[in-house]
């Protein structure tokens, strides 16, 4: 993989990670009801984006982040599913929200490359 992608993918990682500081309120409505905790999970989270994003950087942890996001990406498809299904969320398109699911897939992948 070309360095291009790899700097996107830090960036988005980071950015999404800085987001859940800033926009707490949108990760808070996507979680399931059975997740715990709330408000830690969506700290944990956005922590763990922008540490693993900035991981990729380093060869020397590079494999071990992607891991890392690997499965951040399975542990937050609850919520993504949740959206998906709930009732809750019908202001967004059906097809947005069902979108979300594979695209989980296509990032899982392009974490992959890097490991």
């Amino acid at each position: 993989m070309n360095n291009l992608s790899l700097y996107i993918q830090v960036f988005v990682y980071i950015a999404a990670g800085i987001n859940h500081f800033i926009s707490p309120k949108m990760y808070l409505s996507i979680m399931p009801p059975y997740i715990p905790a709330h408000n830690l999970m969506v700290v944990l989270s956005g922590i763990a984006e922008v540490i693993l994003g900035v991981g990729l950087l380093f060869p020397a942890t590079r494999s071990l982040s992607a891991w890392g996001l690997i499965l951040l990406l399975i542990a937050v498809f609850p919520a993504n599913l949740y959206m998906a299904t709930s009732s809750r969320f019908r202001k967004f398109p059906a097809w947005l929200r069902w979108a979300r699911l594979p695209l989980q897939g296509v990032l899982i992948w392009w974490a992959y490359q890097y490991t």
